[in-house]
């Protein structure tokens, strides 16, 4: 996530791949187009340069592609770059100005250090899990929250990090963890616990905090999504739906009686609300400036007028051909190039070994002992 931001953004970034596989993720599924959908949304615009690692002249080529880099992202398992001699302290005597980014499961150091970390695994020690779902079933969140904090906060620390180098001279060494930035994200059920000695109940499509917040069925068996943060827009939603009383009504004129009755509340707000059906329920919300939204599904978001009208998808090439992807969620006041291809697996090893001075006979003795 973090270096497809930084490809996405004109960095010249060289994946390492184990030769002939390449990175495991490649092989998750082949749905688009026969490739990946995990790969292909986190790869375009790097190239794939193949290294066996157990190799000594791979390693050697590592050392001189690190010495031309700006920046080096490694998610080893703990030890292994040091091992490889490719370690933040060893690295930081001879490339001064290199900025070193690791990414762990759990970080450097610590009881849990040497865990094994995937996104399921972190849901569960940072009480995502625990946290998400209804008050009888938790849930899983459905996309990969833990993978994509730690790498947007990796992110952001390198672009930090350029910056500093730009005034100092000086490079950083960078540690982020998948348990730290997901226990980050944690914080508001972690001290709403620690400091009242509750937990937050699950709420399941709803949230624990805040009523209405959520979606409500609307007529013809429809939902509607609102977002009601204060009494201005309580009051406005009771006049969008004809009952002014429901505000003034003693059980729900604040948001934490509306949350202490919201067993009463959120029926009676679906019984008015399936009189109508969506369109008018919008239609009405809209008149009222009431925070709502549609409940849509994948294909309702592949869809959207938002995306389609604003121009945010981007054809991406590949060894399938063009897929259709979204563009990097920053705007700029000046448009990007479009991204360049997804890599196959090596596609740019000879590229790559090439700029670092090797020769065509070098290149080939390296692919016969499989170095690379």
């Amino acid at each position: 996530m973090a270096t497809r931001h930084l490809a996405d953004l004109g960095a010249d970034v060289i994946k390492i791949e184990r030769p002939g596989e390449g990175d495991f993720a490649r092989h998750y599924d082949g749905n688009v187009k026969g490739l990946s959908t995990n790969f292909v949304w986190l790869n375009r615009g790097k190239r794939s340069l193949t290294l066996n690692v157990k190799d000594p002249d791979a390693i050697a080529a590592l050392q001189k592609l690190v010495g031309s880099a700006d920046v080096m992202i490694q998610n080893l398992g703990p030890g292994a770059a040091d091992r490889l001699g490719l370690g933040p302290k060893e690295l930081s005597k001879t490339y001064p100005k290199l900025i070193y980014c690791s990414i762990s499961g759990y970080g450097e150091d610590g009881p849990y250090r040497d865990r094994k970390a995937y996104d399921l695994l972190i849901q569960g020690e940072t009480a995502m899990i625990f946290t998400s779902g209804t008050a009888e079933q938790p849930a899983k969140i459905g996309v990969s929250v833990s993978d994509i904090s730690a790498g947007m906060y990796a992110f952001s620390a390198i672009l930090a990090a350029l910056y500093e180098r730009e005034r100092t001279g000086r490079g950083r060494a960078l540690y982020i963890s998948l348990f730290d930035t997901s226990a980050e994200w944690m914080s508001v059920p972690l001290y709403h616990h620690m400091y009242t000695g509750r937990p937050l109940s699950r709420a399941g499509l709803h949230h624990n905090l805040i009523v209405p917040y959520g979606p409500y069925r609307c007529g013809g068996d429809e939902m509607i999504n609102l977002a009601v943060q204060n009494e201005r827009q309580w009051r406005n939603l009771c006049d969008a739906i004809d009952r002014p009383d429901i505000a003034v009504d003693p059980r729900f004129n604040s948001n934490k009686l509306r949350t202490e009755n919201r067993l009463v509340l959120e029926p009676l707000l679906e019984e008015v609300l399936t009189q109508w059906d969506r369109a008018e329920v919008v239609r009405r919300l809209e008149a009222s400036d009431v925070p709502f939204g549609e409940v849509n599904d994948t294909i309702g978001l592949a869809e959207h007028p938002q995306l389609e009208e604003r121009g945010r998808w981007v054809d991406v090439d590949s060894e399938a051909g063009e897929i259709k992807l979204l563009k990097l969620p920053i705007v700029l006041d000046e448009e990007l190039p479009a991204p360049s291809a997804i890599p196959a697996v090596g596609e740019h090893t000879s590229e790559v070994l090439a700029e670092l001075g090797y020769s065509d006979d070098e290149i080939g003795a390296m692919r016969e002992r499989g170095a690379v």
